[in-house]
């Protein structure tokens, strides 16, 4: 008799300018036997780390360091559609939300009321990624 094989982890790239937030994502995810693969507060290093890890999902801030996470979303969905995208900040507007989930974003969570949805949101992701 085999042994079921183990469950495969969803792996997560973090871009967010605040790397206090990173930390406290990392820390809820991770909880959940989820892998961060990645992380970076500006955009190119955003785009570098993401097409270097191959991560499932990325947790995207609409505001990063000298960028935004538009450039992330867009540069990153040329090269590899297959790659998830939860963004997650405190611009929750309604023309951010229209804005990034048109350019192929699976969810948008506001920071300040949302963020216990996040697991659950990447976890979601992570089934539609590659």
């Amino acid at each position: 008799m085999t042994a079921n094989p183990a469950p495969v982890k969803v792996r997560v790239f973090l871009a967010d300018d605040s790397a206090l937030i990173r930390d406290r994502v990392a820390a809820m995810l991770a909880a959940r036997a989820i892998d961060i693969v990645g992380q970076a507060e500006t955009p190119q290093g955003s785009i570098d780390g993401i097409l270097a890890a191959h991560p499932d999902v990325v947790v995207l801030d609409v505001q990063l360091e000298g960028g935004t996470g538009l450039q992330v979303l867009r540069a990153v969905r040329q090269v590899d559609p297959g790659i998830a995208f939860v963004v997650f900040s405190n611009n929750a507007g309604p023309a951010y939300r229209k804005r990034y989930l048109g350019e192929g974003a699976q969810r948008f969570l506001d920071k300040t009321t949302e963020f216990d949805q996040l697991v659950s949101a990447v976890e979601h992701a992570s089934h539609h990624a590659h």
